[in-house]
């Protein structure tokens, strides 16, 4: 059992609790929101980062601003659902989770057309908590699928930024597949990218690692092609925060510097996708909006100045990784191979 929750849901409080994750590993810490604002700012400030937690801390956003509007007018309910629904949005353009994740709660709502104030609060409740719930069964059967991708015995990953229990409500993605591999016997090591500006793999990736005691070494972002030549990778595995439907794919900056060094060294590298980060409404990757984030992310750490004064910075949070270097895409559903455009298709029908 996890000593640790990227979320939970206080029903006294009417409120969410967050590991704040910008605090790891020095502190494990856990702040309470109770307004939509703060949901959002958490979202947006990295508080509460991945995709898919994301997604159910926004769902929980809109809980928290039914329980708010203290008119038991349904009208009003409603509206103050949409409202916190704009305001949520807002908080991060690339991760196509929290944008599911609104539009399930809208769409659930709208189908049981609740009557009484307190049947609709119920209700809102109640979808964000299935919500939850479902990540967790998604995690754990897109890992299940993984395992058929696995040496028997001993595996060796590399792993860039962070898609663990920290990023998901338990289990995790990419990290949900080590994990697996780790529970199912298997000889488990991890080379763990740093993952820059933000520090994502050597402060939450290695320390969930740490947790649960499997096998890594931390390595520079730079350091990937030469572990590939160097040691015996299987495989490269990330997760994503969009997917678009020819399956070029957008995730934390330096995802696709890594998937050319694969490519080049002969590595499988392989992107761990819930079927709610699949977008076949954005046709590629140019068509993804690439959040850019405060220079201070690259010009310090922790505070600490590390470039001249007055200089430019460009700081995109994410890159777009073309389909054709990756060998597959790990699903809850199953395995999607090339061509991407037709079976991610096929995919999301089932």
């Amino acid at each position: 059992m996890r000593p640790y929750k990227s979320i939970e849901w206080l029903a006294q409080e009417k409120a969410i609790r967050l590991i704040d994750q910008k605090a790891l590993p020095s502190v494990v810490e856990y702040n309470n929101y109770s307004t939509v604002n703060a949901v959002a700012q958490a979202i947006n400030d990295m508080t509460v980062r991945g995709a898919p937690v994301i997604g159910v801390a926004a769902a929980y956003g809109l809980v928290i601003a039914v329980f708010n509007e203290e008119s038991n007018d349904v009208a009003k309910l409603a509206a103050s659902m949409v409202h916190a629904d704009r305001i949520l949005r807002a908080s991060r353009p690339t991760a196509v989770n929290l944008f599911w994740a609104l539009d399930q709660m809208a769409e659930r709502v709208a189908k049981h057309q609740p009557k009484t104030a307190a049947e609709y609060r119920q209700l809102v409740l109640a979808c964000a908590q299935e919500l939850e719930a479902e990540d967790i069964a998604i995690n754990k059967n897109l890992s299940t699928h993984a395992l058929t991708l696995l040496p028997k015995d001993k595996v060796t990953f590399i792993h860039h930024c962070n898609t663990g229990a920290l990023a998901t409500v338990d289990y995790g993605t990419a990290l949900g597949v080590i994990r697996m591999a780790h529970e199912s016997g298997r000889q488990v090591h991890v080379f763990v990218d740093e993952t820059r500006p933000r520090l994502q793999g050597a402060r939450l990736t290695s320390w969930e690692l740490q947790q649960q005691g499997i096998s890594h070494q931390l390595i520079v972002d730079g350091a990937s092609s030469h572990v590939m030549q160097k040691f015996a990778v299987d495989m490269c595995v990330v997760g994503c925060d969009r997917v678009a439907a020819n399956g070029d794919f957008a995730n934390k900056v330096g995802t696709c510097n890594l998937a050319m060094v694969a490519k080049a060294n002969g590595v499988p590298f392989y992107v761990a996708a819930p079927l709610s980060t699949i977008d076949l409404e954005t046709s590629c990757g140019a068509d993804i909006e690439i959040e850019e984030r405060a220079s201070e992310e690259v010009t310090e750490i922790d505070g600490a100045r590390v470039a001249p004064d007055g200089i430019d910075v460009y700081n995109p949070a994410f890159d777009v990784t073309p389909a054709e270097f990756i060998t597959a895409i790990i699903t809850e559903k199953g395995i999607v191979y090339p061509p991407f455009l037709e079976n991610l298709q096929k995919i999301k029908e089932l």
